[in-house]
C-alpha cells in the first residue's frame, strides 16, 4: 500500500517528472495508475501522453539502432572506405529511403567514418633521350562512351621481399581498371602489359587516347611502338604535374587507403590482395557518383552506356 505521507520522502528534491511517469510505468500492475497518480500528485492524462511518447521514442531507438546495423554492415564491405555520401547511396539502391543528415548523424555519433586520402611519391622518371607526347586530355578526365580514353600510371606496394610495382589503364568513361599488370620491376614491359590486358577487355576504338605522366617507362621505344600497334593515340601530361594526370593518381590513392597502405610478407600476397581489390570489390562493387546517372559501380556504368549505344542502334 503506498501512503501520500511517503510521496515526499520519496521523491524529495526531484522535479523531475520523467521518474515519477517511470514509477507510475513500472508499479501500475500493483496498484493502478489512478491510485499511484493520485498519490504522486501528477495527471493520469500527462501520464498516458508520456507513455505514448515513450513507447514511440523507443520505437525510434530501436529503428535507429537497426540502420546504424545496416550502416555498419555496408562500411565493414567496404573496407572501411566509404564515407556518408556512399553510404546513403548504398542504403537507397537497397530501398532504404532514408535521410542523408540521418545517416551523418548517426555515423557520426557512433564513430563511423570513411578513410581520408593521402598524397603519394611517385614512380615518374624520365628516360635519357625521352619521346615527349603532346597533352590530348588536358585535365579533362570525362569521355563520352568507353574505349575512346584511357589513363594509366604505375605505383609501388612495399613487400618484406622488396617491391611489388603495379601498372593499371583506367577508361575514364567508367572509371574501370580495364587493364593492370604486377611485377619486382618497373621496366617498360610493366605498363606495356598493362596496356594489352586493356586492349584485349577494354572494347577500346580506333584512336584510342592512352593517357599518361611523362616517366621513362611511357616514354620509352617499347611502349610507344605498342600504342601504334594497338592504333592509339599517346597523350602525356607537363613534367612534374600530378594534376595532369589526376585521373590516374586518385585510383592509387583510393587503393592505398581501402585496402589499407601496410607491408605484406611477400610479393604473392600483395599480388592476391591487389588483384581481389579490382576485380572483386572496385570494379563491381564501389560506387562512385555519376554526373548523370547517380552512384553506380563501374561494371554498371559500363553496362549504362552499352544499354544506351544499343537503344540508339
Amino acid at each position: 500500500m503506498i501512503h501520500t505521507s511517503g510521496r515526499r520522502a520519496l521523491f524529495r528534491g526531484r522535479d523531475d517528472t520523467v521518474i515519477r511517469f517511470r514509477f507510475v510505468e513500472d508499479h501500475h500492475g500493483a496498484w493502478g495508475v489512478k491510485r499511484i497518480c493520485r498519490v504522486l500528485g501528477i495527471a493520469r492524462s500527462s501520464f498516458y501522453a508520456w507513455r505514448a511518447g515513450e513507447q514511440a521514442r523507443r520505437a525510434r531507438e530501436r529503428a535507429e539502432d537497426l540502420l546504424a546495423a545496416e550502416i555498419t554492415v555496408i562500411h565493414l564491405a567496404s573496407r572501411g572506405a566509404y564515407g556518408v555520401p556512399r553510404v546513403h547511396a548504398e542504403l537507397r539502391r537497397q530501398g532504404r529511403a532514408v535521410n542523408r543528415k540521418k545517416v551523418e548523424r548517426i555515423m557520426r555519433e557512433r564513430g563511423i567514418a570513411g578513410v581520408t586520402r593521402r598524397r603519394r611519391r611517385g614512380l615518374t622518371r624520365q628516360a635519357r633521350k625521352p619521346v615527349f607526347a603532346p597533352d590530348l586530355i588536358g585535365r579533362d578526365f570525362t569521355a563520352p562512351r568507353p574505349g575512346v580514353r584511357l589513363v594509366g600510371d604505375m605505383t609501388f606496394l612495399p613487400t618484406e621481399e622488396g617491391w611489388l610495382y603495379l601498372a593499371t589503364c583506367i577508361d575514364l568513361a567508367t572509371r574501370e581498371v580495364v587493364g593492370y599488370a604486377m611485377a619486382d620491376h618497373h621496366r617498360a614491359e610493366l605498363p606495356v602489359a598493362a596496356l594489352r590486358m586493356a586492349a584485349g577487355r577494354g572494347a577500346l576504338q580506333p584512336g584510342c587516347i592512352m593517357h599518361t605522366d611523362r616517366g621513362s617507362e611511357y616514354t620509352s621505344s617499347e611502349f610507344r611502338s605498342e600504342i601504334s600497334k594497338l592504333d592509339m593515340r599517346q597523350s602525356m601530361g607537363r613534367v612534374g604535374s600530378c594534376y595532369d594526370n589526376a585521373a590516374a593518381e586518385s585510383f592509387f590513392a583510393v587503393l592505398k587507403e581501402e585496402i589499407g597502405t601496410r607491408v605484406w610478407p611477400d610479393r604473392a600476397t600483395a599480388r592476391a590482395e591487389v588483384f581481389a581489390f579490382i576485380e572483386t570489390f572496385y570494379n563491381r562493387r564501389r560506387l562512385r557518383k555519376h554526373p548523370e546517372w547517380g552512384y553506380l559501380t563501374p561494371l554498371e556504368t559500363r553496362q549504362r552506356h552499352r544499354q544506351g549505344h544499343t537503344l540508339a542502334a
